[in-house]
């Protein structure tokens, strides 16, 4: 009886093969040979000139650190902009920020875990931002003072090795008070977006 009953049973479940069908279990097998062939696949190996060749654009920035540092009153360790790779005049500019484990900040924020601070992130955009004004300003004499921010949101941690990828916009500039906005960029993802930025000129 039991016999007849299996027998039953196979013969039920062999009416919902197709003929010539493979085998699931075949299938999934080769799945995972071939999941496993890709993983032992090795990179190509480009070399430092390829590599160097890919960076061209930043290594050639419109204003290097010697500038900035003739434009913007703040030094080591507070001075976060390292190139402005792109510029418009009174507009608009971006700029990059190297990430390094050897800045002080990573001391304490945090010793197992080193992480950008937040304010450090706006303040980098906000100096971004002050090179654009204070060059449109023409006053070597001039200082912008970080009045606010509004409107932040930090999308991912930014950390050691990685580089801050900057975008600001001057919204308004008149009467010594600027108006902007900016975002920040790691690996082509969103890190900070700041809706708004204001400053003021003095001398």
């Amino acid at each position: 009886m039991k016999l007849a009953i299996l027998t039953t049973l196979i013969t039920a479940a062999s009416a919902f093969v197709t003929p010539g069908a493979r085998a699931p279990t075949k299938t999934f097998l080769r799945a995972e040979e071939e999941a496993a062939a890709a993983d032992d696949e090795v990179p190509e190996f480009r070399g430092a000139m390829e590599i160097a060749a890919l960076t061209a654009s930043i290594n050639n920035p419109v204003f290097d650190s010697e500038e900035i540092s003739r434009t913007l009153p703040h030094r080591y360790p507070f001075l976060l902009v390292d190139k402005v790779i792109e510029y418009e005049a009174g507009k608009r500019a971006v700029g990059l920020k190297a990430i390094t484990a050897n800045e002080p900040q990573f001391t304490g924020h945090f010793p197992d875990r080193p992480i950008m601070p937040g304010v450090l992130q706006v303040e980098a955009l906000a100096q971004l931002a002050g090179i654009v004004c204070l060059k449109s300003a023409d006053d070597p004499g001039a200082v912008f003072f970080f009045a606010g921010a509004d409107r932040i949101k930090w999308k991912r941690p930014v950390v050691p090795g990685e580089i801050l990828v900057m975008e600001v916009e001057i919204l308004r500039f008149r009467r010594g008070l600027a108006k902007a906005t900016g975002k920040g960029y790691v690996n082509g993802e969103l890190a900070i977006e700041v809706g708004s930025m204001t400053f003021a000129l003095a001398k």
